[in-house]
C-alpha cells in the first residue's frame, strides 16, 4: 500500500463506488432487495441516494404515487411560474421533463412572487395550492388554488387560479391539505393582526378543496429562540399520520443556515380544531449540519418509497453556509430526499440532513435484532431505542486496502471511519498503512445466514466484527450457531 494517497483515491471514487456498493446482480444485492421475516429486520427498501435529487427547486413537494407515478413541484428561482415533473420512481424525478402548468400574469394580482406550490389529488381532480404576490407589491402574498380535471397534472387545461379566502387580509402562504377521519383540513401560515410575529400556523376544516368551512385555529406561534432567528416564523407545514398520532412538521426562522424544522403532535382521536390538542416539541428536529455540509434544511413534505411502506422525507437545503445578499434570492436550495425512521415510542426520527454518498445502512446483530450498532463518543457499541438516529447510520464505502475491501463511514462524521485497533471506534482519516489496514474489512455473506452480512478484518487473521454483551469486538467465531449469529448482522 505504500506510495498510495488513500484519501485522494477514496474521495475521487466515493460517490460512485459508494452508491454501487451493492451492485445489481450480485448475491449481496439480491439479499438487500429481499425483505425481512420473523425476527429478521431484513434490508431497507433501496431508496435513491442522489443528493440533491433536483437542483434549484426549493419548497419541494412530492406526491405519494398516483397510478404508479410520482409528481414533484416546488419553487423555481425566478418565482414566476408553477412547474410539475413526473416519474415512476423517485430517482427518475431527477431527469424527468418538467412542464410549466401556469405562469404569472405580466401585471396585476398574482403578478409578483410565486412561492411554494403543493400538488394534491382530491377525488378525481388535481389541485395546486400556491402563494402569489401582486405586480405592484410582490410581497403582498396570498394563497391561490389551481384546479384540473385531467388525469395527468402535467397536461394543460388548468382552470384560472382562485383565491383561498381566510379570516384576515394579510400575508398568507405555504398551504397544505390533508384528510383525517372523514374530514378534510386546510393548514397554512399567516400573519395575524395584533401578534408580533411574521407568520403563525393555522388550521381549519374545508367545505371543499376551494373554500374553508370553519374559522382558523391558531396552533403554533414562533416563540422559542430557534424559531425567531432573523424572523419570527412558523411556516411550511407538512402532515404525516402514523402510530396513533397526527404529526405536523414546520419550518422556522430566516431562510439561511438558521432555517430549521420543528414538530407539532396531536392524538389521532383529538379534535384537531382545538389548539389544546397540539403539542410543540421543545427543540428543533432537523437543523443545519456542518459535518455533512447541509445548511438550512426545511420546508419539507413526505412521500413513500416504491415499496409503498418506507416513509421518505423530502426537503430543501444548501451545500454552503455563506450567502451573498438576501438568502431568499439565492437560487441553490436543492430538493433532497432521505429515509424517515421511527423511534420505539412511535415518534418520527429525522437524524441529520445527509451529505453526498451511497446507500445508508443500519446494522443489527443477528443474536439481538432489536438492537443496532451505534457510535457514542466515537466508540462503537450495540444498543436499543437509540434516539440519535445519525449515530446508527453508516455507509459502506470502498476500503482503504483496495476494491476487495470496504470501510464503514459514519453518516454524521464523513471524515471518520470505523477502526478496529485496540477498541472499535470511529477515527479521523490518517494516510498511514496502519490506518488503512485497521479501517478495511472484507464484506461476506452472513456466517449464520446468507441474507445477512459478516465483516472480516483485513489484517490477515480470521477475525470478524462480533457482538458480545452490547460491545463490538474483533474475534474468531467458533463453529457453533450462537457464535456465528453474533458475527452476523442484518442491514436495516
Amino acid at each position: 500500500m505504500t506510495g498510495i494517497d488513500r484519501r485522494t483515491l477514496f474521495h475521487a471514487s466515493g460517490v460512485v463506488a459508494g452508491a454501487t456498493a451493492l451492485s445489481a446482480g450480485t448475491p449481496l444485492a439480491a439479499a438487500a432487495e429481499r425483505g425481512g421475516h420473523g425476527d429478521r429486520p431484513g434490508s431497507p427498501f433501496p431508496l435513491t441516494t442522489r443528493n440533491p435529487l433536483v437542483e434549484r427547486r426549493a419548497d419541494p413537494f412530492i406526491t405519494r404515487p398516483v397510478d404508479g407515478m410520482y409528481y414533484l413541484t416546488g419553487s423555481v428561482p425566478e418565482y414566476d411560474r408553477v412547474v410539475v415533473r413526473g416519474a415512476t420512481t423517485l430517482d427518475g424525478l431527477a431527469s424527468a421533463r418538467e412542464r410549466t402548468i401556469w405562469r404569472r400574469p405580466a401585471s396585476g394580482p398574482m403578478g409578483g412572487y410565486i412561492w411554494a406550490p403543493e400538488l394534491h389529488r382530491i377525488g378525481n381532480r388535481w389541485y395546486v395550492y400556491f402563494a402569489a404576490g401582486d405586480s405592484d407589491d410582490p410581497f403582498r402574498i396570498r394563497t391561490y388554488v389551481l384546479e384540473s380535471d385531467n388525469a395527468d397534472p402535467r397536461a394543460s387545461g388548468w382552470r384560472p387560479p382562485r383565491r383561498m379566502v381566510t379570516a384576515w387580509e394579510t400575508f398568507t402562504l405555504d398551504a397544505t391539505t390533508f384528510a383525517h377521519r372523514g374530514r378534510r383540513y386546510f393548514l397554512w401560515a399567516q400573519h395575524e393582526p395584533g401578534i408580533d410575529t411574521n407568520t403563525n400556523l393555522y388550521i381549519a376544516e374545508m367545505a371543499s378543496p376551494l373554500e374553508l368551512a370553519t374559522e382558523p385555529v391558531r396552533i403554533a406561534v414562533p416563540t422559542a429562540s430557534w424559531e425567531t432567528q432573523g424572523f419570527r416564523v412558523n411556516e411550511g407545514p407538512a402532515v404525516l399520520i402514523r402510530n396513533g398520532r397526527v404529526f405536523v412538521t414546520f419550518s422556522a426562522s430566516a431562510t439561511d443556515a438558521r432555517y430549521c424544522m420543528g414538530l407539532l403532535t396531536a392524538d389521532e382521536n383529538a379534535n384537531l380544531l382545538d389548539a389544546r390538542s397540539w403539542t410543540k416539541s421543545a427543540n428543533p428536529i432537523f437543523v443545519t449540519n456542518a459535518e455533512t455540509g447541509q445548511f438550512g434544511p426545511g420546508h419539507n413534505s413526505f412521500t413513500v418509497a416504491e415499496d409503498g411502506r418506507t416513509d421518505v422525507l423530502v426537503y430543501h437545503a444548501r451545500d454552503y453556509r455563506d450567502i451573498e445578499g438576501d438568502p431568499l434570492f439565492d437560487p441553490n436550495r436543492h430538493t433532497r430526499v432521505q429515509r424517515l425512521h421511527w423511534n420505539e415510542d412511535g415518534a418520527p426520527s429525522f437524524g441529520v440532513p445527509v451529505g453526498r454518498g451511497g446507500p445508508i445502512s443500519r446494522l443489527s446483530p443477528m443474536d439481538a435484532p432489536h438492537l443496532v450498532v451505534r457510535h457514542f463518543e466515537y466508540r462503537l457499541r450495540v444498543e436499543g431505542n437509540v434516539r440519535e438516529l445519525a449515530d446508527t447510520q453508516f455507509r459502506f464505502v470502498p476500503g482503504h486496502l483496495g476494491a476487495r475491501t470496504v470501510s464503514l463511514q459514519p453518516v454524521n462524521f464523513p471524515d471518520r471511519y470505523v477502526r478496529a485497533a485496540d477498541i472499535l471506534r470511529v477515527d479521523p482519516y490518517e494516510d498511514t498503512d496502519a490506518y488503512g489496514r485497521e479501517t478495511s474489512f472484507v464484506r461476506e455473506p452472513g456466517l449464520a445466514h446468507r441474507d445477512g452480512v459478516s465483516l472480516r478484518a483485513s489484517t490477515g487473521r480470521r477475525a470478524y466484527l462480533t457482538h458480545v454483551d452490547g460491545r463490538l469486538v474483533l474475534t474468531s467465531p467458533g463453529r457453533g450457531r450462537a457464535e456465528r449469529e453474533r458475527s452476523t448482522f442484518w442491514i436495516r
